[in-house]
C-alpha cells in the first residue's frame, strides 16, 4: 500500500508552525481536500500582502523544506505523522468537532481500536480506586476492547497496565511529545505500550509537558474513544474535563457510584448519556445496547457475577 504523501504531511506541518493559531485547520483541511493547496493559498495570500519587514527564514517556502526534512527525520525515527485527510487517521477521532489536524503515533493503530474505551481517574489513586481501574480494564480487554488512558500516574496507569495483563490492547494519549514522558516513571511504560499497542500525541515530538496541553490530550482521548469511564477524579482532575468533552463530543461517560461524593459528578450525573456504574460488566452491557460491542473473546464470561 502507498503511504500518504510525504508532501502533503510537511505542507501541513509548515501551516500549524507559520500558523499555530488558525483556527478550523483540521475543516479547512476537509474542505480544500489537500494540504498542499491549503498551503498555497496562504503562501499566495501572504505573498500579496506588503510586508514592513523581510525574514527569508520564516518564509512560507523556508517553513515547508524545513517541515520536508523534520516529516522525513521523524518518520525515519519509527514516529509516524498522520494527517487528518490521511486513511490511517483513527476514524472515531475523525468525527468530533474538534479534532486535531495532525497526530504523532508511535506503535501502530489498528482498526479495531474503534472499539475504545478510556478509563481514567485521579493521579493519587485510592486503594479502592486502583482495584475499580484494574478491574474495569481487565474486564474491557476481556471483552476484546482496546483500553485507551493518559499514561499518567494513578488510575491510568493500573488501566494500561491492567489491560496487558489480560493480553488485551491499550492505547495511551500523551499530554507531551513522543520524545518525552510524563511522569518519567512511566517511561517504561510508554514504551512497552508503543511496543505492543501504540502512543499518541497531538504536540510536537520534542514538545515538554505544559499546563494546557492535558485538557488538549483529554479531548483527543475522548474523541478517540467510544465511551469514557471515570474511575475516580477531584473537583480539578482532568478526567472531570474530559468526562464533560465526551458528552460534547456524543459519547457516553460512566461513573463509578464511589464518585458522586463530588458535587461535579452528581451534576454530570444528571445529562443524557451519563450512566451510573458499580460493576464492569454494566459498562460492556450499556455499550452494547447502544451499538458499540467489541467481538467477545470465548470464554470471556469469566469476570461476570
Amino acid at each position: 500500500m502507498i503511504g500518504f504523501p510525504l508532501a502533503e504531511k510537511a505542507a501541513l506541518v509548515a501551516i500549524l508552525r507559520r500558523r499555530p493559531r488558525v483556527p478550523r485547520v483540521a475543516d479547512l483541511l476537509a474542505e480544500h481536500g489537500s494540504a498542499a493547496r491549503l498551503f498555497s493559498q496562504l503562501e499566495g495570500a501572504e505573498s500579496a500582502r506588503p510586508r514592513l519587514f523581510t525574514d527569508e527564514g520564516t518564509g512560507m517556502q523556508a517553513l515547508l523544506d524545513q517541515a520536508t526534512s523534520d516529516v522525513a527525520r521523524w518518520e525515519a525515527e519509527g514516529t509516524q505523522v498522520i494527517s487528518v485527510l490521511d486513511p490511517a487517521y483513527p476514524e472515531n477521532l475523525a468525527a468530533v468537532h474538534d479534532r486535531p489536524p495532525l497526530i504523532f503515533v508511535s506503535g501502530r493503530l489498528e482498526p479495531r481500536d474503534m472499539q475504545s474505551v478510556a478509563v481514567i481517574g485521579s493521579r493519587i489513586a485510592s486503594e479502592q480506586g486502583s482495584a475499580s481501574a484494574r478491574a474495569i480494564a481487565g474486564h474491557l480487554a476481556r471483552r476484546g476492547y482496546t483500553v485507551v488512558s493518559g499514561l499518567a500516574a494513578g488510575i491510568d496507569r493500573e488501566a494500561h497496565t491492567a489491560a496487558m495483563a489480560a493480553n488485551g490492547r491499550t492505547v495511551a494519549v500523551i499530554g507531551t511529545g513522543l520524545e518525552r514522558c510524563y511522569p518519567r516513571e512511566n517511561a517504561a511504560l510508554q514504551s512497552r505500550i508503543a511496543q505492543d499497542g501504540a502512543v499518541v500525541s497531538r504536540f510536537w515530538p520534542s514538545d515538554p509537558p505544559r499546563r494546557q496541553s492535558f485538557p488538549m490530550r483529554n479531548a483527543v482521548m475522548s474523541g478517540m474513544a467510544l465511551a469514557t469511564v471515570v474511575v475516580e477524579a477531584g473537583p480539578k482532575s482532568g478526567a472531570r474535563i474530559q468526562a464533560r468533552q465526551a458528552l460534547a463530543h456524543g459519547r457516553p461517560v460512566f461513573l463509578l457510584e464511589s464518585a458522586m461524593r463530588h458535587a461535579w459528578a452528581r451534576d454530570l450525573a444528571r445529562r443524557p448519556a451519563t450512566y451510573l456504574v458499580t460493576a464492569p460488566h454494566e459498562i460492556t452491557d450499556a455499550l452494547a445496547r447502544l451499538g458499540g460491542a467489541a467481538l467477545v473473546p470465548r470464554g470471556s464470561d469469566a469476570d461476570r457475577p
